[in-house]
């Protein structure tokens, strides 16, 4: 067995934040060494958690359209390896679910985010793009200079339903942008299968 395998079998053992969890630990990833697009978001939902699935709820819906990406391939971990910022559900906040807990990204992202040109990861709201990005820049201002972060990586905002009003006010992303985004994807998913 790879090394890959024995990292991801210690994550779901890991209890180090427990104490601060609603729920008992429950990491919720999906990983590949094979995958050509790592997608790293904030922390497994409340459904998420419950099904032990990633991305299971309508924020995962439009994600999976934004991607152009049917579920099927979505879940097909050699296509899309999924890496939380926190691997466990953190609870409830007072507009949404809590930040995700800071100990997981510095603990297990160098052993699974791989910095490779070959692969894209795609940074899914400011969570994500902070830890990665380090520029200080708005998501705005990094969604519509995302091709200054390429060939290695694509900021993208949450999904999220509460992230509507954004949607509204920066039509540009899904007339303009996203098509130009997807198209990357498709390049990398291509060289893929060849």
């Amino acid at each position: 067995m790879t090394a890959k395998i024995d990292i991801v079998s210690k994550i779901h053992d890991c209890t180090e934040c427990a104490h601060s969890l609603p729920f008992p630990p429950n990491p919720v990833l999906q990983h590949s060494n094979n995958a050509k697009l790592i997608l790293i978001g904030q922390a497994p939902g409340i459904k998420a958690h419950q099904t032990n699935t990633p991305w299971n709820d309508a924020s995962g819906v439009r994600l999976r359209e934004w991607l152009n990406l049917p579920e099927h391939r979505f879940y097909d971990k050699n296509t899309l390896s999924i890496v939380p910022m926190g691997f466990c559900y953190p609870g409830k906040g007072k507009s949404g679910d809590l930040p995700p807990r800071k100990e997981c990204a510095p603990k297990w992202h160098p052993f699974l985010v791989q910095q490779d040109p070959s692969k894209i990861i795609l940074l899914v709201g400011k969570y994500a793009q902070d830890y990665y990005l380090r520029d200080k820049k708005s998501l705005t201002e990094r969604i519509k200079n995302w091709r200054s972060y390429q060939a290695q990586f694509l900021p993208l905002p949450h999904p999220s339903p509460r992230n509507n009003i954004w949607l509204k006010r920066n039509t540009w992303f899904e007339n303009e942008i996203l098509p130009q985004m997807q198209t990357k994807i498709n390049e990398v998913l291509l060289r893929e299968s060849t």
